[in-house]
């Protein structure tokens, strides 16, 4: 098994008066050649949002995207006339294909939104744009992964590509068993809240550590914790 560490204070940062924003991979002004990407899955961005305030209208094409709210509600808007504020619970994906306009915005004029913000690199280019959101509430249950992603129907929502996210919150205490889907995959785990050890390394809040070269791995849990497990292909 291979491993790669990104702690949570070695990201990239972009801050501005209405927006804190840590990238996990090289991003907007922020750049490290060994920190591009780890397979397909090629941004990862950990955003917090004034209210009132977002990403205005922007262009995106031949990206998978996903963004999963953490705090607040995120009001989305498309060139394809899909508008939607998706809150802790709900995820939106969107192929952006052959060219998308859209726009993230706080919804609320009081209260900050966190949200991650997530790229994957598509199989294919060129497709037709596609916006979805989905209620993962039913799926989230403690002391399990919730299966939110995957090529298969076996989940809620699908990328363009050959994707595996799952999502739990895990007392302290709990190990977590994971099976690879494939011989050329890797797992990249974002440690959103707690602490956690794999193989020996041990996580806190906000690490992430890329996973590969195996068909398993374990998570034993340190303290309470929040995970997010993007298996991708390595490419």
């Amino acid at each position: 098994m291979k491993t790669i560490l990104h702690k949570a204070n070695t990201r990239g940062h972009s801050l501005y008066n209405w927006l804190n924003s840590h990238h996990t991979f090289s991003f907007d002004q922020y750049y490290d050649p060994e920190r591009v990407n780890f397979g397909a899955l090629r941004v990862l961005n950990d955003d917090w949002v004034a209210p009132g305030e977002g990403f205005g209208t922007h262009p995106h094409k031949n990206m998978e995207i996903i963004s999963i709210p953490l705090k607040g509600a995120l009001q989305h808007g498309d060139s394809h006339n899909n508008s939607k504020v998706v809150t802790p619970g709900d995820i939106q994906t969107m192929s952006a294909g052959t060219g998308i306009y859209h726009s993230e915005m706080n919804h609320s004029q009081t209260e900050a939104v966190e949200f991650l913000q997530i790229w994957v690199l598509p199989r294919t280019k060129n497709t037709h744009p596609i916006y979805k959101d989905y209620d993962i509430r039913p799926l989230l249950k403690k002391n399990e992964l919730a299966l939110i992603v995957a090529p298969d129907g076996s989940a809620p929502a699908s990328m363009l590509q050959d994707t595996w996210f799952s999502i739990g919150e895990f007392e302290v205490g709990k190990t977590i068993d994971y099976k690879m889907h494939g011989k050329v995959m890797g797992v990249y785990i974002f440690l959103i809240e707690g602490e956690i050890k794999v193989d020996g390394t041990v996580l806190s809040r906000r690490d992430g550590l890329g996973i590969y070269d195996t068909d398993h791995f374990s998570i034993e849990t340190m303290k309470d914790s929040h995970i997010l497990l993007m298996e991708v292909p390595m490419l």
